[in-house]
C-alpha cells in the first residue's frame, strides 16, 4: 500500500487520539477510555508497518510522537483522587503501619532507647554533654530557648520562613530515613540511634543547665507527630532492609518490590504527619504568648490522637487487617 494511501484510511484514528491526549484529564469523558486504549494499540500496529514499508521519516516521526504520548498516558499512574485521602489516611495507613508492627517495635526501641538514655545520663553527668555535642551547636541551643526570647526555639526567621524550613528539613529526615533502610537496614538503624542521641543530647543539656522549661514548652505539641513519624520511616526502611537479607519464598526482586510498595503507603502517611507537625512547630509552639499549660494540654491530646490512629485506624470494618 502506498504511504498516501495508508495516511487516508488512518488519518481520522490517529486525529482522534491526538485529541484524546491532548484533552485535560478532567474534561476527558470516561465511556471513551477503552477507545483509547484500541486506538493506542492500532497506532502501534500502523507504526511497525510503517518502518517495515519504509514510509517517510516525517511519518514515522508523528506516529512515533503519538506513541510516546500515548504510552505515557497509558502507564502512567493515575492521580489519588482527594476524596480517598481521609480513606487513605485513616484505614490503609494505620494497617499497613501495624501489619509491620516487628519492625516499629525494634524501630522505637532504637529511637527512644538512647534517647531517653542520653536524656537520664546528662541529668546524673552534665559534663558529658560536651562529648555529645559541640560547643557551637550547645551555645546555640542555649540561645534558642532563652526564657526571655520573643520566640522559642529559633534566632531568627518569620513564622512562614520556619514553616518552609520545617517542612524541608523533617520530610529531607523521613525520606532519607526510609531509603536508607535500602543498605539491609543498616542506614535507618544508624539514623534511628543518631537522631535519638541528638536530640536527647539536647533535652538532657537544656533540663541539666536550667533551660528544661522553655525547651519542653515549644517541643511538646510537635512532638508526638514529628518523633512518631520518624519512628515510621525508620521501620519502614527496617523492613525494605529486612526484604533484601530475607526475603523468603519470594525472590529478592518481589520481596523488595513488595516491600517498597508498603513502604510507599507508610512514607506518605508519614510525610502528612511532618505536615502537621512542622505547621505546629512554625505557628504554635514558638508562640510565648501561649500558656505553657495549654500546650502539655495540646501535648497530652497529640499522644492519645496518634495512638488511638495507629492502633485503631482501618479496625471493625469487615475486612482482614
Amino acid at each position: 500500500m502506498k504511504q498516501a494511501q495508508f495516511v487516508a484510511r488512518h488519518q481520522a484514528n490517529w486525529a482522534a487520539l491526538g485529541q484524546w491526549l491532548h484533552t485535560p484529564a478532567h474534561k476527558r469523558e470516561r465511556r471513551h477510555a477503552e477507545r483509547f486504549a484500541a486506538l493506542y494499540r492500532q497506532l502501534c500496529h500502523h507504526l511497525a508497518l510503517a518502518r517495515r514499508r519504509g514510509y517517510s521519516p516525517q511519518l514515522l516521526a508523528q506516529l512515533e510522537q503519538l506513541m510516546q504520548l500515548g504510552h505515557a498516558e497509558l502507564y502512567r499512574t493515575p492521580p489519588v483522587p482527594w476524596y480517598r485521602l481521609p480513606l487513605f489516611l485513616l484505614v490503609q495507613f494505620p494497617r499497613t503501619v501495624r501489619a509491620h508492627h516487628g519492625a516499629m517495635l525494634v524501630a522505637s526501641v532504637l529511637f527512644w532507647g538512647p534517647l531517653l538514655a542520653t536524656l537520664a545520663l546528662l541529668q546524673w553527668r552534665p559534663e558529658l554533654a560536651d562529648t555529645l555535642l559541640d560547643s557551637q551547636t550547645l551555645a546555640q541551643m542555649e540561645k534558642m530557648y532563652d526564657p526571655t526570647a520573643e520566640r522559642l526555639g529559633r534566632d531568627s526567621g518569620s513564622d512562614w520562613q520556619m514553616f518552609g524550613f520545617y517542612i524541608y528539613n523533617n520530610i529531607s529526615i523521613g525520606l532519607r530515613t526510609f531509603a536508607s533502610g535500602l543498605l539491609f537496614g543498616i542506614g535507618a538503624l544508624v539514623i534511628l540511634l543518631f537522631n535519638g542521641i541528638t536530640i536527647g543530647s539536647a533535652a538532657g543539656h537544656l533540663t541539666a543547665t536550667g533551660a528544661g522549661a522553655p525547651f519542653w514548652e515549644f517541643v511538646s505539641s510537635h512532638a508526638p507527630w514529628e518523633l512518631t513519624a520518624i519512628v515510621l520511616a525508620g521501620g519502614a526502611g527496617l523492613q525494605l532492609g529486612m526484604r533484601v537479607l530475607a526475603p523468603g519464598q519470594l525472590s529478592r526482586g518481589q520481596a523488595l518490590a513488595q516491600a517498597g510498595r508498603d513502604g510507599a503507603v507508610i512514607i506518605l502517611g508519614v510525610v502528612v504527619m511532618l505536615l502537621l507537625a512542622a505547621f505546629i512547630e512554625a505557628f504554635w509552639s514558638a508562640q510565648t504568648v501561649i500558656p505553657a499549660g495549654v500546650k502539655y494540654a495540646a501535648s497530652a491530646l497529640g499522644w492519645l490522637l496518634v495512638a488511638a490512629w495507629l492502633l485503631l485506624g482501618g479496625r471493625g470494618d469487615g475486612r482482614a487487617h
